[in-house]
């Protein structure tokens, strides 16, 4: 998974220019480059994980967190968080498992709203 992943960030900052610094996509990397205010909640939601399966979803949802966090200004939060959507799209697509447009993921919130 290490090469899908690392693949996954190549074609990600070609596809989005972002030349910012990337988080280590690990316990310690993501850990480490978290807001104090948002690590309490990453090493809780570690603690409470019980599925080996949630994993995954775990560290993309932390990881992208902490490149928002890492970030230096606004814009490159935007950019970075850009760059986390694309990148965790090409990896879970590269490890065959579904992903979702944004049109998509608007029409199902949008519904989940209405009802």
């Amino acid at each position: 998974m290490a090469a899908e992943w690392h693949n996954a960030v190549t074609e990600a900052r070609q596809a989005t220019g972002f030349t910012g610094d990337v988080v280590q996509r690990t316990v310690d990397g993501i850990g480490a480059a978290l807001r104090l205010d948002h690590r309490a909640g990453f090493y809780t939601e570690l603690g409470a994980l019980s599925d080996s399966g949630a994993f995954d979803a775990f560290l993309n949802h932390w990881w992208t967190q902490a490149l928002a966090d890492s970030a230096p200004d606004e814009d490159t939060r935007e950019h970075a968080i850009d760059f986390a959507d694309v990148t965790v799209s090409l990896y879970a697509r590269s490890a065959d498992g579904s992903t979702a447009t944004q049109a998509e993921i608007e029409a199902l919130i949008a519904g989940a709203e209405a009802s």
